[in-house]
C-alpha cells in the first residue's frame, strides 16, 4: 500500500476542482470568480493541462475560455459545447459523446450518460449533459458531473475499471442529494465519495455533519474538503 500511486485533488468550489493523473491536471467545470465562497483562489494561478466540461450551465463553465486561454490547456466536451468553444476561439478542444471515450497521455476517459438541463450562458444549446470516468495506473475515478440518481450509474462497473472514488453532486435540488448519492455508490461500488454542489446557493445549503455521517452509517465515506485544498485521494 505504501507504494500505491495517489492522486492529488485540489477543490475549487462548487463543482470545479482538479485532478493530477500520471503528471497532468485535469480541470472540471470551473466555476470561480462568480462563487462568493471561493473568492480567495486566483484564477490565473490555475494552469491545468486539461479542461473538461460536464455541461453548459453557467455555474460549470464560467471561467472555462479564460482559463483555457491563460493556460493552453486542451478542452474535452460534448460536441455541442465543442462547437461552442470552437466560436469563442478555442482551437485545442476534442469532442465526445455518450459512450464514447479517448484514450489521452494520463489514460483513458469515458463520458457516460448524466440526469440534467445543459444551456450556455448565452443561450446556446449546450447537448446532453455527462460525467466522465478517467482510468489510469494512478487510479481510477468517476465524475458523475450534476445528475440525478440514475440505473445507468450501474453500467460503470460493468463496463470501466474498479473506481478509487467518485465526485458526486450531494446539495439535492437541483441534483442528487445525500441519500441518493449513497445509493449512486452502491451502483458505482465505489465506498469513497468527494462531495459537491453543495453550499454555494441558498437551496443547496447542507448539514455537513449529517451528510458525512449519514455516508459513515453506510460503511461508506464522504470526504467535503475546503475550498482551495489539496487532498491525496
Amino acid at each position: 500500500l505504501e507504494n500505491q500511486p495517489i492522486m492529488k485533488f485540489t477543490y475549487y468550489g462548487h463543482f470545479c476542482f482538479s485532478v493530477v493523473v500520471k503528471g497532468k491536471e485535469i480541470l472540471f467545470d470551473p466555476f470561480i470568480t462568480p462563487n462568493e465562497l471561493a473568492s480567495n483562489i486566483d484564477i490565473s494561478s490555475i494552469k491545468p493541462d486539461y479542461i473538461f466540461l460536464t455541461h453548459g450551465h453557467e455555474d460549470h463553465v464560467a471561467d472555462a475560455i479564460e482559463i483555457g486561454k491563460n493556460s493552453g490547456a486542451t478542452f474535452l466536451s460534448n460536441f455541442e459545447l465543442y462547437m461552442w468553444l470552437n466560436e469563442k476561439g478555442i482551437e485545442k478542444a476534442m469532442p465526445c459523446n455518450h459512450g464514447g471515450s479517448w484514450n489521452l497521455d494520463f489514460g483513458r476517459v469515458k463520458f457516460v450518460n448524466a440526469v440534467h438541463s445543459s444551456v450556455l450562458p448565452d443561450g446556446t444549446y449546450g447537448g446532453n449533459p455527462g460525467g466522465f470516468v478517467i482510468e489510469s495506473d494512478d487510479g481510477n475515478f468517476y465524475n458523475s458531473g450534476d445528475t440525478a440518481l440514475t440505473m445507468d450509474m450501474q453500467l460503470i462497473p460493468m463496463t470501466c475499471a474498479q473506481l478509487d472514488f467518485c465526485v458526486f453532486p450531494i446539495g439535492d435540488v437541483f441534483t442528487m442529494g445525500v441519500s441518493d448519492a449513497i445509493i449512486a455508490s452502491d451502483f458505482v461500488k465505489c465506498n469513497k465519495i468527494i462531495g459537491a454542489h453543495y453550499d454555494t446557493f441558498e437551496p443547496i445549503k447542507i448539514n455537513k455533519d449529517r451528510a458525512i455521517e449519514a455516508f459513515k452509517s453506510t460503511g461508506k465515506e464522504l470526504l467535503l474538503p475546503n475550498i482551495g485544498d489539496t487532498i491525496d485521494v
